[in-house]
């Protein structure tokens, strides 16, 4: 199956590169989309390598093609998924907004594709009302969310904001091509 990876700028990036060589030794093609943000914490060659296909980034990443690469990526989705997701993007899906191209792409997705979302932030921003709100409108479009995670946050809090662990991920997303559900 082909599965667009986004990432976003949270510290919890750096497990996506784990996440997405798992996800390539299950046999799925995967494809990297990154916020700006995302690239701080991780590179964009680490991804490529682990995933053998190129990452989009930036805007300028989008000229490999005549057709931008969001759209040909959301075309081409079995499932996007966004992990880790910070609160920001989170907002930018919930309002339609299309800063970069990890949002363009999830505003291009045909409503048939499945959209999992693995939030990743301080427990403050998860639990904020707008932060609540967000995903509330985001469940009402279909969205599923996993996670996140109690625990150990980095920021030093303990609570509620780390990624869900990768195995609950994965068992999701089996569950998601098993057709059982979202």
């Amino acid at each position: 199956m082909k599965i667009i990876l986004g990432i976003t700028g949270s510290i919890a990036a750096y497990k996506a590169a784990d996440l997405a060589s798992r996800l390539v030794k299950q046999d799925h093609e995967v494809h990297v989309v990154m916020t700006r943000a995302a690239t701080a914490f991780i590179t964009p060659i680490t991804l490529l390598t682990l995933t053998r296909q190129p990452v989009l980034a930036a805007p300028e990443d989008e000229t490999q093609s005549w057709k931008p690469g969001h759209i040909d990526l959301a075309d081409q989705a079995d499932l996007f998924l966004v992990a880790p997701a910070t609160a920001n993007v989170i907002a930018a899906f919930a309002h339609g907004l299309a800063p970069d191209p990890l949002s363009s792409l999830y505003l291009a997705l045909p409503r048939t594709t499945p959209v999992l979302i693995a939030p990743a932030m301080n427990g403050k921003m998860w639990l904020h009302p707008a932060t609540r709100r967000n995903v509330g409108q985001l469940q009402q479009d279909g969205c599923a969310f996993v996670g996140p995670a109690e625990g150990g946050l980095a920021c030093g809090y303990d609570g509620i904001g780390r990624l869900a662990p990768l195995e609950e991920i994965l068992e999701r997303i089996t569950s998601i091509f098993a057709g059982k559900t979202c």
